[in-house]
């Protein structure tokens, strides 16, 4: 299996938008080697802007950028986008209705060794909370190519979230991709699995799992959080009865909540969440610290057949 780093997906994105729209300009405060803009800083230095140490400044920056008629993507590490930055976000950015796109990096458990102070956990709750805010969240390199792509088309503020590690290459969720939509990846009427972003593939090894054992699984992939494709949610509550919901992310205003709100007011039936449980990270390698807060197949079987038996019983 072949792996890649979400966050070059995002710069080669960038480098491939930046031939055809003189006006795309990239911002990065202070850590362009490790967001990887520093690859598009060598291309076109004249439309790269290193605003420093101040995360707060390059998003008001962005703003005014984005006035001016530009089209800024700002990057830095998803936990100081959102929760050092979260103001000017809300005030400068999502509130008068930008076009301003946040270009967010390190963020899940999988960041690994950096630790629990760069570890974002809580910025789809953050950034999706804000109106006006589209929230995409691509399962792989490509899909980042993609999801890049597709913001710099939109009209309007977008976040976007990128890992650190290299994360499997998961050829099911390229081809088209289109904002608010989600992916079918699997057809079924036991129950369904939803992921967003890199948990894609353990999804998909869960689903491949249960098919072995004679259930019929669907799956789908969300790489917009912001908005949810609903009629996909609400189609495969009515028609498999059950869901797991499996993000690299607080299980406290993400994915899961999302869904279950949908499910909740349009069509109940039992959605668990698989996240991580309401806790901080710690250092680790990043296989370790997704074992440990549980962001495998395993920890989606396991969901996912107490589903099944409950629907048994």
């Amino acid at each position: 299996m072949e792996y890649k780093q979400t966050r070059q997906g995002y710069v080669d994105g960038l480098l491939e938008l930046a031939t055809e729209n003189p006006e795309l300009v990239v911002l990065d405060a202070d850590v362009a080697k490790a967001t990887k803009t520093e690859n598009f800083q060598a291309a076109y230095p004249d439309r790269f802007f290193n605003c420093g140490v101040q995360e707060q400044n390059m998003l008001s920056v962005a703003a005014g950028l984005a006035l001016e008629g530009f089209l800024p993507f700002a990057s830095t590490f998803g936990v100081f986008a959102t929760c050092r930055a979260g103001d000017q976000m809300r005030n400068s950015i999502a509130y008068p209705n930008l076009n301003v796109k946040i270009g967010a990096t390190h963020c899940g458990i999988s960041t690994g060794g950096d630790g629990a102070s760069h570890q974002s956990i809580e910025d789809i709750a953050i950034a999706r909370s804000f109106p006006n805010m589209t929230v995409l969240v691509p399962g792989d390199y490509e899909e980042a190519k993609q999801a890049t792509k597709a913001a710099a088309y939109h009209t309007g503020p977008v976040y976007l979230r990128f890992g650190r590690d290299n994360y499997p290459i998961v050829k099911d969720i390229h081809g088209s991709f289109e904002i608010g939509r989600a992916k079918s990846l699997r057809s079924g009427t036991d129950i369904t699995i939803i992921t967003t972003g890199i948990m894609v593939s353990e999804g998909l090894a869960a689903a491949d799992d249960l098919q072995h054992q004679g259930y019929s699984v669907r799956v789908l992939h969300m790489p917009t959080v912001k908005p949810l494709d609903t009629e996909a949610i609400i189609s495969a509550a009515r028609e498999t009865g059950g869901i797991v919901t499996a993000e690299e992310h607080s299980v406290i205003g993400g994915l899961g909540e999302a869904v279950a709100g949908v499910v909740a007011e349009s069509y109940p039936c039992h959605v668990t969440r698989v996240g991580v449980m309401d806790t901080f990270g710690e250092s680790g390698q990043a296989d370790e610290l997704l074992d440990k807060f549980g962001l495998r197949e395993k920890d989606i079987l396991l969901a996912a057949r107490k589903i099944l038996k409950d629907k048994d019983h």
